[in-house]
């Protein structure tokens, strides 16, 4: 077999199928130590791929264990394949709309098996990456009949809405809760 694939110039990779390699392939590096190994990526691969391929990782960062095992989740629908937190550098361009609660550039935590409205503390709003034209808004979020309503925390940035499409909930346009935020000074 090792010949026939030589000649062909295949591996044996090459006769498997790719979604499925890309499915069962772990990308993240063991941690053997008290720190989770968490991807950084881009906003669109955040919003879009439940999981994360080597070719759209930007960077690994660690995060403590026990920070990381102590946020609940709340899963409205299964996101049991999804890797659960990933990072994502603010776009200048959202950061307005957040300004102050968010600065430019700030690197976000999402978890993304939080992806129901149900506030994560009692009396506080939950800050959500939402998907939004192929890519994540971070906003608060509320619901009205079938249209998401994404508010700003900037008071002078705009409130915008999305109409949920037909057979779609507010949970599928939820990419995550924002947990964690770090900026740099």
């Amino acid at each position: 077999m090792d010949k026939v694939l030589s000649v062909q110039h295949l591996s044996v990779l090459d006769l498997l199928d790719p979604a499925e390699v890309n499915q069962r392939a772990s990308i993240l590096p063991p941690s053997n130590d008290e720190f989770e190994n968490v991807l950084l990526t881009d906003a669109s691969t955040a919003a879009s791929r439940p999981l994360i391929t080597a070719m759209h990782v930007k960077d690994i960062l660690k995060f403590k264990k026990t920070f990381l095992h102590k946020l609940k989740a709340e899963s409205d629908g299964d996101r049991s394949g999804w890797h659960r937190f990933v990072l994502i550098k603010l776009d200048p361009r959202e950061a307005t709309s957040m300004h102050p609660r968010l600065m430019p550039g700030a690197t976000l935590l999402i978890d993304r098996h939080y992806n129901a409205l149900k506030p994560y503390r009692k009396g506080e709003l939950n800050m959500y990456a939402v998907l939004k034209s192929d890519t994540c808004a971070v906003r608060y979020v509320e619901v009205a009949g079938s249209e998401l309503i994404l508010r700003p925390y900037n008071q002078s940035s705009p409130i915008e809405v999305i109409a949920m499409a037909d057979g779609k909930r507010a949970a599928d346009y939820l990419v995550g809760r924002i947990c964690h935020i770090s900026s740099e000074a």
